[in-house]
């Protein structure tokens, strides 16, 4: 067998894990839910017992290069501590990194999830054939990651790419970080199931009062169906999200002039109802999309892409397993430079 890595995806709601060889196939995944309210120790305990038991299985049969793990939340790379985490509230400032080190007795690499997700797409996705790309997670909040030269780029500390947090309006919507008008506010799956309520209450949606009477789990997919069987008030809603996005991307292209920029999370299922108002948008809100859009005349020179992700929710579980291999290529690098 190749040699291999072990990914983790830890997630407010599921904790997955997997093993995946350094030609990207998938050996084996293991998914358990993450029962936050039991506590960070438990939630550790659980993922450190299920990357024991595929260390086990696959011992001897190749090569483990190392152990990569995305959780979400602002990460002090320095350290390997979680400073904050909306999803988990009670791993505030908490080394997880020297915790997890500590239980499996061995060295893992900690990252963002978000980061994690652009690295996966960057490996196996939508960015495959990119050196430079930035990536939008667009979940229960809204997550980024930028690759520079194939590697994240973490900035000066680890906390670069937090893109949800663009202000989008100034004077919009509060945001948990503290801010107002984050893009977060507009482009989550909870910026949308809250746009809607937000309609109803104006007495201007009438199908989405029905469906959110009719529907125990209100969600953003009800809305998303809703708008592609054409709803008007469904359709205003993912108009917003497509407009907030357009924002928010349109600055990233103004700024670095990347190649391709990726969206993900389970708000990017809702693509063609988004997407039509991104594009327009983008074209008013940036100069440089609009001079290397695919559709610009002049097709021999190169485009600004904007585009879906193609891993789904796996992304994060891909590129944490990535991270492993990038680290033994580095070294293997670092160690040939020096006998030259």
């Amino acid at each position: 067998m190749s040699d291999y890595s072990i990914g983790v995806d830890l997630g407010g709601t599921n904790l997955r894990i997997a093993a995946v060889d350094n030609n990207g196939k998938l050996l084996e995944k293991l998914t358990l839910g993450t029962e936050v309210k039991r506590g960070r120790d438990f939630v550790i305990s659980e993922m450190v017992s299920a990357i024991q038991s595929l260390r086990a299985k696959y011992n001897g049969v190749g090569n483990l290069m190392g152990m990569g793990i995305g959780v979400p939340g602002f990460i002090d790379m320095d350290t390997g501590t979680v400073m904050d985490s909306p999803n988990l509230p009670d791993w505030t400032r908490f080394p997880v990194r020297e915790l997890i080190e500590q239980r499996l007795g061995t060295t893992v690499i900690l990252e963002n999830d978000a980061n994690a997700a652009a690295m996966g797409e960057k490996w196996l996705g939508a960015g495959r054939d990119y050196e430079h790309m930035i990536m939008y997670t667009l979940g229960t909040g809204v997550g980024g990651g930028i690759v520079m030269n194939g590697r994240l780029w973490h900035g000066m500390n680890g906390m670069a790419g937090e893109l949800g947090h663009f202000t989008i309006y100034p004077d919009g919507h509060p945001c948990g970080c503290g801010n107002n008008g984050c893009l977060e506010q507009y482009a989550s799956a909870t910026a949308v199931v809250r746009m809607a309520r937000e309609a109803i209450a104006r007495g201007e949606a009438s199908e989405l009062e029905r469906s959110a009477k009719d529907n125990v789990e209100f969600s953003a997919r009800v809305i998303y169906t809703l708008a592609i069987q054409g709803d008007v008030a469904a359709q205003k809603i993912f108009e917003k999200v497509g407009k907030a996005l357009a924002i928010g991307i349109g600055a990233m292209v103004n700024s670095l002039n990347l190649p391709i920029y990726v969206i993900g999370g389970g708000v990017s299922s809702a693509w063609d109802a988004f997407a039509p108002a991104m594009f327009a948008e983008m074209k008013w809100r940036s100069s440089i999309y609009r001079l290397t859009a695919p559709d610009h005349p002049d097709r021999e020179k190169k485009h600004t892409i904007v585009t879906r992700a193609l891993l789904g929710s796996d992304a994060g579980l891909y590129g944490a397993a990535r991270l492993p291999m990038i680290e033994s290529l580095t070294q293997t690098e670092t160690f040939r430079t020096v006998r030259q």
